[in-house]
């Protein structure tokens, strides 16, 4: 069992609260970063068709299980359908290259990676596509969600696939989605951190019974290597005066406070370090409690801040 507290999804399963994530997680250091990660406690981890290092975060995870350090049913491997795979014809194909590169028999969890169905291009074409959608540019597909969530639960009735979820959506999409759905979804998965807060968003889906993973807890500092041009219009999270504050009182790192304001919250994070003691650290921060008025104090450093919008993409009216 991992150190990290566990929750319940609404179809029963327990996943840990505190998982690893592989976003931006190079090749060349991904499977030991994995590896490590489950020596440290780790039993979730995030991943992506997008990411590019499924190959490599499956060879971390079998080695883990060839020393048999942990067992395949004490992980919980999580990965998301990209843009270009969302017409039901594609959903298996796409789960099957996900399983293919990691090299196991089912995933635990499976998202929708973003309510945005990009033309089909082939695997062998380009793999990850990105954006690219061939010599024309930005090309779409008329696939509406509820038939590419259709396909989503028809995995999870072949057992390819245990949970399902969605990620970057907004509420009228889960609301149009649940009228139609036989499998609700698990998860949601959204951008989260105190310079977006999104309380209205989340205090609605948990009332769904709908479980909230917050990615880029850290706000600017995950976007700072991509050169994101929304990072200079903010304070860096680790210097804002607010936390750093609320991290001296505690002794700990304020990467330690922006997790716990999450997890107290009942939201699941999906940190990633490459140093193993703070690997260690992250997995402990619900040792942390944070009084109400820090609570609220963070919360109220909320900006409206999106650094993930696919508006800045192509125009994409998501969130407007």
């Amino acid at each position: 069992m991992s150190k990290t507290a566990y929750i319940t999804l609404n179809n029963g399963i327990k996943i840990p609260q505190i998982g690893f994530g592989c976003w931006k997680v190079t090749k060349e250091t991904c499977a030991q970063q994995i590896y490590d990660a489950i020596e440290c406690g780790y039993r979730l981890f995030d991943g992506a068709m997008d990411y590019g290092n499924e190959k490599e975060v499956g060879e971390g995870i079998n080695k883990a299980l060839s020393d048999g350090i942990v067992k395949r049913e004490d992980l919980f491997i999580v990965s998301k359908l990209w843009n270009t795979y969302h017409h039901p014809k594609n959903v298996s194909k796409a789960l099957a290259k996900v399983l293919s590169d990691l090299k196991l028999d089912y995933l635990d969890i499976f998202y929708i990676h973003f309510p945005i169905a990009q033309k089909f291009v082939p695997f062998e074409e380009k793999y990850p596509t990105g954006f690219y959608c061939g010599p024309n540019g930005w090309e779409f597909e008329n696939v509406p969600l509820s038939s590419t969530w259709g396909a989503m639960e028809k995995l999870v009735e072949e057992g390819l696939v245990k949970s399902i979820g969605i990620s970057n959506f907004t509420g009228a999409l889960i609301e149009d989605l649940l009228r139609g759905c036989k499998i609700k979804p698990q998860l949601l998965q959204i951008e989260h951190h105190p310079y977006l807060a999104q309380p209205r968003l989340i205090e609605w889906v948990q009332s769904q019974g709908i479980q909230v993973t917050g990615y880029s807890t850290f706000g600017p500092q995950s976007f700072v290597e991509l050169d994101h041009p929304k990072v200079a219009q903010c304070v860096p999270l680790f210097e804002n005066p607010v936390i750093t504050k609320i991290a001296e009182k505690y002794n700990v790192h304020p990467g330690k406070i922006l997790l716990r304001w999450a997890t107290q919250r009942n939201i699941l994070v999906i940190p990633k370090s490459n140093k193993k003691e703070r690997l260690l650290s992250n997995l402990t921060v619900n040792e942390l409690q944070l009084t109400d008025d820090e609570i609220s104090e963070i919360s109220g450093l909320d900006i409206n801040l999106r650094f993930n919008d696919p508006w800045d993409w192509c125009k994409i009216p998501l969130y407007i």
